[in-house]
């Protein structure tokens, strides 16, 4: 029987972040940590019905802890125009409080990671800053992720250019954050600093860290990540094409990483774009699976 229950990470006094623990009752296998992305939160992976990826990889043994960033889903408070942080935060302190409380609730550093769009970025800007921590894991899946946007295909020039880069930044300015929840852009909120800090890495602008200087691909470019497989859906025209995601791979260390198209034309049984590649209900058969072979051929227990 899989079980779902929220653990609260208290952060300071005014601030808690929300981890979902979902697994099997009494389950002793391998922790896995997931990361959404921008305007997001963790319901991307799961449903209160075991709907999902975090579901299933639950029903396969796994001890899943699926994150909401400060402010985002349950995490408390929610993002307002008070909310002073932003992607910096999220890899300093949000990130390393919730790891750390993972470790505590299962016994282990979580061995596995998965992330969708943004969260991929989050996470290997993690492991640039904490280097010590890559041998703990042995393998990543992520999702639809990129850091900057290659592509020239016109929905993304509609929904980077136009909303992202340009609609955007004045919502935040009126509102003091983007309330991407209400203009229907998202499934959450951003504040004003995280979404200036992740509008400067998806213009190209160089993986540097806008409070502090700190070069995340000049640390990256010698290291060697976990292994780690990229999926990309053949309809994701405008937030991960393939070239956007093999930049970032390129700038991604010199570890393994792979990247699959999933479709029709690649012998799946549906045409996957940016969010459906992971609530879609024919995902179990083709990018769940897959996720499924590349987590036990790279496991090293």
């Amino acid at each position: 029987m899989i079980e779902q229950c929220s653990l609260f990470v208290p952060l300071s006094e005014e601030q808690s972040l929300h981890l979902r623990y979902i697994a099997q009752t009494g389950s002793k296998g391998p922790a896995v940590f997931f990361m959404h992305g921008a305007v997001e939160n963790g319901k991307i992976f799961y449903t209160q019905s075991n709907k999902g990826l975090a579901p299933f990889l639950a029903s396969q043994g796994y001890r899943c802890y699926v994150a909401d960033l400060r402010g985002r889903g349950q995490s408390l408070p929610a993002i307002s125009a008070h909310s002073q942080y932003g992607q910096t935060e999220s890899i300093l302190e949000d990130i390393p409080a919730m790891l750390a409380h993972i470790e505590q609730h299962s016994g282990e550093f979580p061995r596995f990671w998965v992330a969708h769009s943004w969260g991929g970025v989050l996470m290997n800007s993690y492991f640039a800053r904490f280097p010590s921590q890559v041998e703990k894991v042995d393998a990543c899946v992520y999702f639809g992720s990129k850091r900057s946007l290659h592509n020239n295909h016109i929905s993304k020039f509609f929904q980077a250019n136009l909303i992202w880069y340009g609609l955007a930044p004045l919502y935040a300015k009126k509102h003091g954050y983007l309330p991407s929840k209400a203009l229907k852009w998202g499934s959450d909120d951003e504040t004003r600093k995280s979404h200036r800090q992740g509008m400067e890495w998806a213009k190209r602008k160089p993986w540097i860290d806008s409070d502090d200087g700190f070069d995340y691909a000049a640390t990256l470019k010698n290291m060697r990540l976990p292994a780690t497989l990229h999926i990309a859906g053949v309809k994701d025209k405008a937030l991960a094409q393939p070239i956007d995601i093999k930049k970032f791979m390129e700038e991604s260390g010199e570890g393994i990483q792979q990247l699959k198209l999933y479709g029709r034309k690649h012998g799946h049984q549906y045409d996957y774009g940016h969010i459906d590649m992971l609530t879609h209900k024919h995902a179990v058969q083709d990018q769940f699976k897959d996720l499924l072979d590349w987590f036990a051929r790279y496991s090293r227990h």
